[in-house]
Formats: C-alpha cells, structure tokens, sequence
C-alpha cells in the first residue's frame, strides 16, 4: 500500500503511540484487501458495545494517547441515571459503562449514544466518504444517502477516526456498488414492519448487492432503517438499491451498472410469513412486556404510540428505546407524559443487549424487530415478533395472538 507521508508519519510514531498502533490496523485491513492506498474520511460512527472487549481496546487506545481526528457518533450502552434511579442495574455494571463513558469521552467521540446517527445528528452527502459501523447504519448511509463506507467494525470504525483515513476497497470504488441480484417484491408491503422481514430474507437472497423493485414509490425512514438493519443481521449486506426511490438507482440499469442481474429472486407474502414464524417464539401467549426501539425509535414512532395509549392503562411493561435527541423532544411535546402514565416508558441511549436488562432474564417480550428479537435471546430474554400495533395491543391486554 502506498502511504503519503503524514500517513506514515503516523505509522512510525510521530504522531505519538495511539496514533501509530490505528494507523498499523488501517494498513493491515488495508493489506489484507489489496487497497492501494488510504483516502481521507469526513464522518465515522463507532459502534460501542460496552463490553469487555470493546472497552479494552478503547482504553488501550486512549492510555496511549490517543485522540480522534474525525469526532465519531457512538452507539448505545445503556443510560447510567435512568437505571439506576429504579435500582435496574448493579452497581459493577453501572462502573462499566461510566468507564465506557470516560474512555470515548477521553477519545474526543461525539456521546450520542444513538444507533440510528444517520436520521438526524450524523448525516452524510452523496458521494462522502465516512466509516460507519453498526448494523443498520453501513446500508443506510450507503444506499440511502449515497454516501461510501465499507461494513467497518466497531475497531476499525475507532482507527478511523483516530487516523483520519480508512483504505480503499470494496464500497469506496465505483465498481463495487452495482447490484448484482434482482429482487421482485410481490408481497404487500403493508406498514413498516414487512420491511423488517423482507430485510430478514437474505438467506434467500443471497450475497451481493440486492436491487429491489416492486416496492412503494414513496419509503419512509423507518421503513428503510428496518430494512438495511435487517438485512445486515441477516446476511451481512453493506447496501442495497431500490429502483425510483435510493440515488444510485434512478433505473433498473443504473443499479446493475449496464449488466444483466446474475439471478433474480421473488419475495411474495409466504416467504414473510415463513420469515415471521421461523425466527418469532409462538404466539397466543400470555407476555411480561413490550420493547420497541432496536434501531432506536424516531420521534413520530412514539408518537404514535403515544396516540395509542392515550387514556389508557398498560397491562405489561413497555419500554420504547429512543436517542436522547427523540427523547428531549419527546418531553417537551408531552408525549413522555402521555406513555408513562399509560405505564410505559421511554428509555434514551440505551439498547436492549445489556445488562440492565437482568429483571426481564426468563421471561418472554413482544416487539416489531427482529433485531430486537435476536441480540438478547444470549442474555436469556424471548419475544414473539409482531407488527408495533399488534404488541402495543399485547401490552395493554397483557397477551399476544
């Protein structure tokens, strides 16, 4: 790879220890990719976990001097006062995050602790070049906003944005962000929530870029954020093209770049209903709670709730996981009041793979997202995945068809 001379100044040290050992793992990613050289970025979100491993390299990075170059937005733990004000977390977990908290704070990252930058607080251009990792931002920011970053993890994302640079290979080039499979979508596209499970055929779709038509004319965010999440939870795609609707796909030829699609694959009502039982624990059950909000929900999906429960009493807990941006908002426009009085709560800069979840260990949930549904299933939490009406349904009569 041919470095300028800052990058390998960087390289050699002269940018001091934490500089140099980023920069060596960019180079080596690099390497391993065949990149010539590196290119500058002007974004980067850093998909934090706050887990042993995450931190661990993030302090490693910071007690050697470390500092970002490019201040990235960073992804949900869990919120330290909201948990502990209703004795949710122990005091060891609270300490871990607090030194999550310090070392990316340390680091110069910008604390947003939002898993969806890229509705509002962290938004590229067309055509810029960023290093966003996180499962439904990499497609969002690619297919969405036609904006160029490889599927970066939460590491290299941190080495990104330490250094300035990232190589460049794969979704950074022309070349590499064609479509390659045509999807007809003949399933009824109904709400939002189809969009989660057309997103969760990628076995069925396979690797490449997808290229989807038959969609609605008109997609809102939500529906296109379910989708890339999807998507990447399922089959790790790092984009994908819409005809009429992303920027890179004005035309069917457009997104296949001139070339003929090297296979196509029909969606229809029975590949969601598959999706939907395969991967829901069963239905017709009585629930414990409801959690919405992986990715974090937008201001108009509490809303939305909100109008729901108005006047009403909830059965079961619900939580609603927002950015604290959504939740500000919510307060002011006295949507917060409306959900908890209902009993309900909306809970900022959180995500629902995290220990302050430990009271809901054993017991089984509804929510909208299968993503939702899939990350704690390790921390022993179940859901019945529905459509948002439906689980508020659940939660206001204390059970799910």
């Amino acid at each position: 790879m041919e470095l300028t001379q800052e990058q390998q100044n960087m390289l050699d040290g002269k940018y001091g220890e934490g500089t140099a050992y980023a920069m060596k793992i960019q180079v080596a990613i690099g390497e391993s990719f065949d990149a010539p050289r590196m290119v500058p970025i002007t974004r980067a979100h850093v998909a934090l976990s706050n887990q042993d491993a995450d931190l661990w390299f993030a302090e490693k990075l910071l007690n050697a001097g470390a500092y970002c170059r490019v201040s990235p937005t960073v992804n949900p733990g869990f919120c330290i006062s909201f948990f502990q004000e209703r004795n949710m977390v122990s005091e060891e977990d609270a300490d871990f995050m607090q030194r999550t908290h310090n070392a990316y704070k340390g680091l110069g990252a910008t604390l947003t602790y939002n898993c969806t930058p890229y509705v509002a607080t962290n938004v590229p251009n067309f055509g810029e070049i960023v290093a966003f990792s996180e499962s439904s931002a990499t497609p969002y920011v690619n297919s969405v906003w036609g904006a160029r970053s490889n599927r970066e993890g939460a590491n290299s994302a941190l080495c990104a944005a330490i250094t300035g640079f990232v190589p460049e290979y794969g979704l950074l080039l022309d070349e590499n962000r064609k479509g390659n499979i045509l999807v007809e979508v003949k399933a009824d596209m109904k709400s939002d929530f189809e969009y989660h499970l057309l997103g969760y055929c990628g076995r069925k779709i396979g690797s490449g870029i997808p290229v989807f038509t038959g969609l609605p004319k008109h997609i809102g965010k939500e529906a296109l954020t379910n989708l890339g999440a999807q998507l990447n939870t399922s089959g790790a795609y790092g984009m994908y093209h819409i005809v009429g609707c992303t920027p890179e796909a004005r035309t069917l030829e457009q997104a296949f770049g001139g070339k003929e699609p090297e296979r196509t694959v029909t969606i229809t009502n029975e590949d969601l209903e598959e999706i939907l039982e395969e991967i829901s624990a069963e239905g017709n059950r009585k629930i414990d709670f409801a959690m919405f909000g992986c990715p974090h929900f937008t201001l108009e999906q509490a809303k939305h709730i909100a109008a729901r429960l108005q006047g009403k009493k909830l059965k079961k807990e619900m939580w609603i996981l927002t950015s604290y941006h959504v939740k500000e908002l919510a307060d002011r426009m006295g949507i917060t009041e409306v959900i908890e009085k209902a009993g309900g709560y909306i809970v900022p800069d959180s995500c629902p793979d995290q220990p302050c979840w430990k009271h809901l260990q054993g017991k089984t949930g509804v929510t909208e997202s299968p993503k939702c549904a899939y990350y704690p299933k390790r921390r022993g939490i179940n859901f019945v995945i529905r459509d948002l009406d439906t689980c508020i349904d659940a939660a206001l009569n204390g059970e799910v068809v």
